[in-house]
């Protein structure tokens, strides 16, 4: 099931990885098709959806596209064509992390991730829109236009990646790129109907990222199937030296995983604190039909209390806004940001002037409620305890998954949000993330797969597990997808 904007299209735009490099394989001209095709669902639909923040001109994609043919070495990807969220360095394309503070940054350099999708045969379309610095869960927080909900167009697509999210759910890519801070990966996928992952912590190289919270942050795929983001994983993780975070892991077969059967008898845990208060009941509703479906196969299902998880949501906060208020001090118009005659004026003015233009309201409100946690005097009564807090959290997910294989949980508490409907309320924005920022501050894999639909809205479903249990996040989301078929 796809949101009007990809069904109203011809089929060859839905087409998942594999079946595209099946085609292109049997006819490499069917590559030239394909990219007509997925422009024309761009210049009917993108004008509304605002999926975008630049897209590269048709011809040159196409040049692409006759240049990988010409090398007869298609890779795993043959053509695909991968949306980039703009936070990820791209050379020679427009970077601008959806602010007027890097409006016209073009870097000279590609993002480690980048390289490897090249590598792989894949085939950069654009840059996608998000909330600026990737500070936000609705994507209206980008200086230039918010993106819509492809399902409809009066509610967000999520956050921080929603243009990525909205681009693939829409057909206007293949799949995409977004990076993962405390669910900006989750939540859109949740929001739009598609497939996201976010890996184990260090698993995917950081290298090109634009930072916002460093421990935090991680790159990771999007896609309309859970196969097409097991293809994507294989491509763009392993070690990279340019990131220091990188880890030294074996490469692995994702794809393998991806089967219609449990490759084990999964023990599956659900944590109380994630399924209580404040989730809705429509979303309770899918969540309970699928965890019927997942024991069909066989599973185990089982709840578990883990009271310190109501500590995540103001622990993430504290530790991502220092982190952010750290990252972002670059930013002063003399090294990087917008530049600005400096001559003869002092270097307070200077800064006062370019970061009042370039940050938008959000990216302020976080650079200083960070600024104040790392404060003489409160540095120990916000920072440092929110650090022990996360250490402890940490500790009772080993704990969990030293009895368990996997736990599950809505990923939003809430169908999308319309338009407008959190943005102006800080706490109200900030809980849509309150079941996907434990997962970062433990530096746990996690995947958002739809679930189902309420009243024609789709409704995301989050596994997640021990390190580096990515191939059993995919087996059980896929066996969640063949079900809602």
């Amino acid at each position: 099931m796809f949101p009007p904007q990809c069904s109203q299209n011809s089929l060859i735009s839905s087409l998942s990885i594999r079946a595209l490099r099946e085609k292109v394989r049997e006819d490499p001209d069917f590559l030239f098709s394909y990219i007509e095709e997925i422009y024309k669902v761009i210049e009917k639909h993108e004008h509304q959806l605002r999926a975008y923040i630049t897209v590269r001109p048709k011809e040159e994609v196409l040049r692409d596209a006759e240049a990988l043919l010409k090398s007869n070495n298609l890779g795993p990807l043959a053509g695909a064509l991968i949306a980039v969220k703009d936070n990820i360095s791209t050379s020679g394309i427009r970077t601008t992390c959806a602010s007027r503070m890097l409006e016209s940054y073009i870097p000279p350099y590609d993002a480690t991730v980048i390289t490897r999708i090249k590598n792989a045969g894949g085939i950069i379309i654009g840059k996608t829109n998000m909330d600026e610095f990737a500070m936000g869960s609705t994507t209206e927080n980008s200086a230039f236009y918010p993106t819509l909900n492809p399902w409809d167009l009066e509610r967000v697509p999520g956050g921080s990646s929603g243009g990525s999210a909205a681009a693939v759910a829409a057909c206007e890519a293949t799949a995409a790129l977004g990076s993962d801070t405390g669910g900006s990966i989750r939540l859109p996928a949740a929001y739009t109907g598609t497939v996201g992952l976010k890996p184990t912590y260090g698993l995917v190289s950081r290298y090109g990222l634009v930072a916002y919270a460093s421990s935090l942050d991680q790159i990771g795929p999007i896609g309309r199937y859970v196969e097409d983001v097991a293809i994507m994983l294989e491509v763009i993780s392993g070690h990279d030296p340019k990131d220091s975070t990188s880890l030294k892991v074996a490469a692995k077969d994702y794809g393998s995983y991806v089967v219609d059967r449990p490759i084990k008898t999964y023990r599956i845990a659900v944590i109380e604190e994630m399924v209580e208060e404040g989730v809705d009941r429509e979303v309770m509703a899918v969540f309970n039909k699928t965890l019927e479906r997942l024991e069909s196969y066989g599973l185990s299902v089982e709840f578990r209390k883990m009271p310190i998880i109501r500590y995540s949501l103001p622990v993430y906060y504290i530790i991502a806004m220092a982190e952010a208020s750290s990252n972002l001090a670059r930013y002063d118009g003399l090294r990087y940001g917008l530049a600005q005659e400096v001559e003869g004026r002092l270097w307070t003015e200077v800064y006062k002037r370019v970061r009042s233009m370039g940050f938008g309201k959000e990216v302020k409100r976080r650079i200083l409620l960070g600024t104040y946690v790392l404060s003489e005097g409160l540095y120990e009564g916000y920072y440092l305890k929110a650090a022990k807090v996360r250490r402890l959290l940490y500790e009772e997910f080993m704990r969990l998954f030293k009895e368990f294989d996997l736990a599950l949980s809505p990923t939003s508490p809430i169908l999308p949000p319309r338009l407008g409907e959190v943005i102006d309320d800080p706490l109200k924005l900030y809980s849509l993330d309150v079941n996907t920022v434990p997962i970062n501050l433990a530096g746990l894999p996690a995947l958002s797969v739809p679930g189902g639909f309420i009243r024609g809205l789709p409704v995301g479903i989050q596994v997640f597990g021990p390190h580096f249990s990515e191939g059993w996040l995919l087996n059980v989301a896929r066996l969640i997808e063949v079900a809602g078929k």
